[in-house]
Formats: C-alpha cells, sequence, structure tokens
C-alpha cells in the first residue's frame, strides 16, 4: 500500500512471513524512528494506521483483513518515522523470533486496547509485554490507545477507561516495575482523537521536542496566540506545540483549516524552485536539504489567514515541505498587527530551519 501522489507517505515490501523480518536499507536511526503498533487482533491497529496515513474513511475499516504478517509503513516528514503493525494472534517476544531486529530499534510502542471487548486478556499480555521489554530494551516508551470508545456511553466510558489505567498500573506495580514509562489515551477513528494521541506518540520519537517546544512558545508569546502547532501536513498530526493546554475543539478546528488549504493548494498551488529541480533529477526531497533549503523563502512560502472562525482568527504559514505553523487567536487587534506577526514568523521559520538542519 502507498500514496504515490504526494510522496510523503510509503509502505515497505511486506509480502515476508512473520517469523522473518527483515530491516530495510538505510534502517534506524535519529532521522528513521520506529513505532510498533501491537494488540490483541482485531482490537483496531491496521485501521488506525489506515485512517491517518491513508485517509481511509473510518466506515470503511470494517473491511480491512486481519494482519497476519508484520507491515512495515513509513510517514515521510521532518523524519522518516518507521510505522509497523505487528500481528496480534503472535507472540514476538518468544524464542523462535529475531526479537532483536524488531525491538532493538524501536523508540515507542503503542498498545491499541480493543475498550468494547473483554479486555483482561489483552491487560494481561500487555503487562506481560512490558515487564520483558524493559528488561531487554529500557529506552523503550509505551502508550495505551483504549480504543473504540466512541460507541460508549459518557459514564460507562470513564469507569472503562479507569478500570483499564488501575489494572494495567497496579500489574505493573505488583511485578516491582515502579513508575513505568506509559501513557494512555482514549481512541476512536470516529473523530479527532486519534490523531491527539498519535501527535504524542510521535513527539516522544523526536530528540528535539524542547527544542521545538521553545521556540513554539516564543512565537505564541509574541504574536499573542492562543496556541500554535506545528504540523505535519498530510498526515495532520502535529509534531510539535506550544506548552499551553489543547483545546480540542480548536486542534479540530486547525486540522479542518489543514483540509482545506491543501484542497485549495491543488488547485491554485504552482510549481516552485525546488519541485523543478525534483522534477529534473536534482535531489529525492529526503537528503539534508529536504529540510533546509525548502524552508521555503518568504516571497514562496503558503499563507493563509482568516479571521471571525468561532470567535477565533487562524493563521496558516507553511515552513517546509511538510510542515506548517499554525496558530489561532481571540486577540481583537490580531488582523492589526499582522505585519509584525509575519515578522515574527520569519525568524521562528528560519530559527527552525537552523534546527531541522542539525539532525
Amino acid at each position: 500500500m502507498s500514496v504515490n501522489g504526494t510522496g510523503l507517505v510509503d509502505t515497505f515490501p511486506d509480502d515476508e512471513p512473520s517469523s522473518v523480518v527483515s530491516t530495510p536499507e538505510g534502517a534506524p536511526s535519529a532521522n528513521n524512528p520506529r513505532l510498533l503498533f501491537m494488540g490483541l487482533k482485531r482490537s483496531g491497529k491496521s485501521s488506525i494506521i489506515n485512517v491517518v496515513l491513508y485517509k481511509l474513511p473510518p466506515t470503511e475499516t470494517v473491511f480491512i483483513p486481519a494482519t497476519v504478517v508484520i507491515k512495515k509503513h513509513m510517514l515521510r516528514s521532518f523524519k522518516n518515522f518507521q510505522l509497523w503493525d505487528l500481528p496480534g494472534q503472535i507472540d514476538f517476544l518468544e524464542s523462535n523470533f529475531d526479537t532483536e531486529s524488531i525491538f532493538s530499534n524501536a523508540g515507542a510502542m503503542v498498545w491499541v486496547l480493543d475498550a468494547q471487548d473483554d479486555y483482561i486478556e489483552s491487560v494481561a499480555r500487555l503487562t506481560e509485554t512490558i515487564l520483558q521489554l524493559q528488561q531487554l530494551y529500557p529506552h523503550i516508551k509505551y502508550s495505551v490507545f483504549i480504543h473504540k470508545v466512541d460507541s460508549l456511553s459518557n459514564d460507562f466510558r470513564e469507569d472503562t477507561v479507569r478500570d483499564i489505567i488501575q489494572r494495567i498500573m497496579d500489574d505493573l506495580s505488583d511485578a516491582g516495575l515502579e513508575n513505568p514509562p506509559v501513557s494512555f489515551y482514549s481512541t476512536s477513528v470516529y473523530d479527532d482523537s486519534i490523531y491527539e494521541a498519535l501527535s504524542k506518540v510521535i513527539q516522544l520519537l523526536n530528540p528535539q521536542l524542547p527544542t521545538f517546544e521553545a521556540l513554539l512558545n516564543t512565537i505564541a508569546g509574541s504574536c499573542k496566540m492562543e496556541k500554535v502547532y506545528l504540523f505535519d501536513v498530510v498526515s495532520k498530526l502535529y509534531v510539535g506545540a506550544d506548552t499551553s493546554p489543547v483545546d480540542m475543539d480548536a486542534y479540530s478546528l486547525c486540522s479542518d483549516y489543514i483540509d482545506t488549504i491543501v484542497d485549495l493548494s491543488e488547485i491554485y498551488g504552482w510549481p516552485r524552485e525546488r519541485d523543478r529541480e525534483m522534477e529534473n533529477g536534482i535531489g529525492d526531497g529526503n537528503g539534508p536539504l529536504a529540510f533546509t533549503r525548502p524552508m521555503i523563502n518568504e516571497d514562496e512560502s503558503a499563507e493563509s489567514f482568516i479571521s471571525g472562525i468561532r470567535g477565533y482568527c487562524l493563521y496558516l504559514r507553511e515552513m517546509n515541505r511538510f510542515l506548517a505553523l499554525i496558530g489561532f487567536s481571540k486577540e481583537p487587534r490580531f488582523e492589526d498587527e499582522k505585519p509584525m506577526i509575519d515578522h515574527n514568523v520569519q525568524v521562528f521559520q528560519d530559527s527552525l530551519a537552523e534546527v531541522l538542519s542539525r539532525t
């Protein structure tokens, strides 16, 4: 499976037997972080990947066949994020599997737990997996997606989520693992909760996140923005944000804003110098220049500004061929101060280019 039109999402060959996992060339490094999706079969792992990466409508996820081999996907952004979908019916920690090739280069693991099903077995498998991996690969960070919560009533949802978290933490504590590196998220493919949760996980794989946050805090303060995100445009995952609390309604507004801008760019966009160079075979867009020179100059950067949307002013500025900055504000004079905002964002863009050039 691949999306060749954008060139940002790709899939490694996945026709290998599940017991054999070969690491592709250019394998995991600082610029190729790996994220593992694990969980029992039919828990929703493949659905999440197909909805987020390949824009499969959530209503069509019921037709996705069960995963029987390891499927390797890639999100091409400012880093090449590898997403591996592991079959739930196989225990990859058994001795007959090459656990080293699967887990040694993994930066994070997402365990997808079906909240609509009997989750006792899934909780037991998860705690056993974490305990084994912590001994062998202590660098791995863990996230639990308490998935398919959309069909649960509000009261029952809260009780279910609370019970799952309590069971997992108690089991890990009883096994002697105190303060485990585990995060919990309630998710559904039918709303933006899955994008919010996966954004947080992707950020765990970025060692430059503190720098991103510091820069975004600066731009939020200087431009009087309520919240600022640095979005991967194609996946709609945000790779960084300022440290103020997330407002899900505002996040959904930013996500819809990206969709609108991308749709318009398909109609009214124009080929720029870097696009022409790639068409002529100069560079492939994946080398160091992909993170520096495509920090497009001010005259070529796509930009959008709109006011009066649910009481917000929205500001979007393209950073490079992968990333866009989106901020929103309720400041009444925000539109009048746009020249100053443009200048501040240009300074941010230059700083971001310098940070990414060091990867």
